[in-house]
């Protein structure tokens, strides 16, 4: 299927995409700062597992239960006036916060609050920026994106907490706070100046014939849109399964290398440093190489590595705490070999004024079964032993994969895009 970018190729499209990205990166960088230094103040200052608790919901569920709807007001409206308003309202937010611990009047709502803020808007941004890189990057050129968007993710993960720590030992939290409102100019300058395109508002994308559609009815046709593409199901059905399973082992991480492996905070540094090292090394490979024609292959090859590396980590002796840092470095590896070609497949062959509700709706789905994997996992493992959920993740992983490298439907993914007749149904669904 034709993305607006590719009847255009002929168009330079380099300068405009990366001064886009470039000022979106800078961007993030500082939304992690702002998120370390808040989870880092609540502990401090109330040393309440409940207020921790509270904030990691109000940080996430925005983005779980809203999710889809949010997809579908991207899909609605002009995608660069969308991150340009996020962006802003982001920042205002955050001035207030500046402000009001400037003046020592902070408060634990009011700190809800922005997360909860930051949290939603930054949904409308990200899936606005997501769905708009199809059309401002050349089809060939959407798994590269994708592994620098991986590589930037790792080494996100690599420096926010240690940067951010420095930074809250230098200037005070609010200093801290305004250097996300800098980075964020970064974000919105670039935006105020260059055109993202807009996907053209189809009778499939509006679920209706006639007339324009409401929200209900365009989210309607995106659920049928996925539901009616099977190899885009099955690969959704396979998020499921990994968040369920591998999310959950990796929180028992740091119970697993201090109790069966004996090790203490450095050692526990190690395997997380070395998975976050793997995402930077996988990303920068895969934003080099760009995959296999077939992305689906780089993609389900990924998935079986992350698989096999969860499987050393269950397998591993108690005297072979290298071994899970070699384990974790693969997994870290591959992750982005699995992730970055499954969204640059949604990119490719999911029509663009979908591409905001599919990926949301997916994310939405896998967000909601971590948290359920995580409340099954911790009785399981304390029943079973801390390895069984690692078996479990490790072992689902291998079997999806080899799965979808013999299901046609999920191999052919980029060459039977659900063309579904929803333009031929009514509002009334």
């Amino acid at each position: 299927m034709a993305t607006q970018f590719s009847i255009r190729e002929h168009k330079p499209w380099q300068a405009r995409f990366f001064t886009i990205w470039g000022g979106q990166a800078i961007s993030i960088v500082g939304t992690q700062l702002v998120q370390f230094a808040l989870i880092w103040y609540l502990t401090v200052a109330t040393r309440s597992a409940t207020v921790l608790a509270t904030a990691a919901m109000v940080g996430t569920l925005p983005q779980v239960l809203l999710g889809p709807f949010v997809g579908t007001l991207v899909d609605r409206w002009d995608r660069r006036r969308v991150m340009i308003l996020a962006d802003s309202i982001i920042t205002f937010f955050t001035i207030v916060l500046v402000l009001q611990f400037a003046l020592n009047e902070v408060t634990i709502w009011q700190i809800y609050l922005v997360m909860f803020v930051r949290s939603l808007a930054g949904s409308f941004h990200s899936n606005a920026m997501n769905a708009s890189t199809s059309l401002l990057v050349p089809v060939g050129q959407l798994t590269r994106i994708q592994g620098l968007n991986q590589m930037l993710n790792g080494g996100l993960n690599v420096i926010s907490a240690p940067l951010g720590a420095l930074l809250l030992g230098i200037l005070p939290i609010q200093g801290v706070l305004l250097i996300d409102v800098g980075s964020a100019l970064f974000a919105i300058v670039p935006l105020c100046f260059i055109r993202v395109p807009q996907p053209e508002r189809t009778a499939a994308g509006q679920g209706s014939v006639a007339g324009q559609a409401t929200v209900w009815q365009e989210f309607q046709a995106g659920y049928r849109y996925f539901l009616g593409w099977p190899g885009l199901l099955l690969v959704g059905l396979m998020t499921i399964g990994i968040n369920f399973t591998i999310i959950p082992a990796f929180s028992l991480l740091p119970l697993l290398v201090k109790d069966f492996f004996g090790g203490d905070a450095v050692q526990l540094s190690w395997v997380e440093s070395a998975m976050g090292i793997g995402m930077l090394i996988g990303g920068a490979g895969l934003g080099i190489w760009g995959g296999f024609e077939r992305k689906m292959l780089t993609s389900m090859l990924g998935l079986m590595g992350m698989g096999i590396g969860t499987l050393m980590m269950a397998i591993a002796p108690a005297s072979a705490l290298l071994l899970v840092v070699a384990a974790a470095l693969c997994v870290g590896i591959m992750t982005p070999l699995t992730m970055g070609p499954f969204f640059a497949v949604i990119q490719s062959a999911v029509e663009p004024g979908m591409q905001a509700r599919i990926t949301t709706l997916l994310s939405s789905v896998g967000g909601i079964m971590a948290p359920i994997g995580l409340m099954i996992a911790g009785p399981v493992a304390d029943l079973t032993g801390l390895k069984t959920w690692f078996f479990l993740g490790g072992g689902l992983c291998v079997l999806m994969s080899v799965a979808g490298l013999f299901l046609p439907a999920v191999m052919n993914i980029e060459d039977h895009p659900a063309l579904l007749k929803i333009e031929s149904q009514t509002a009334s669904h």
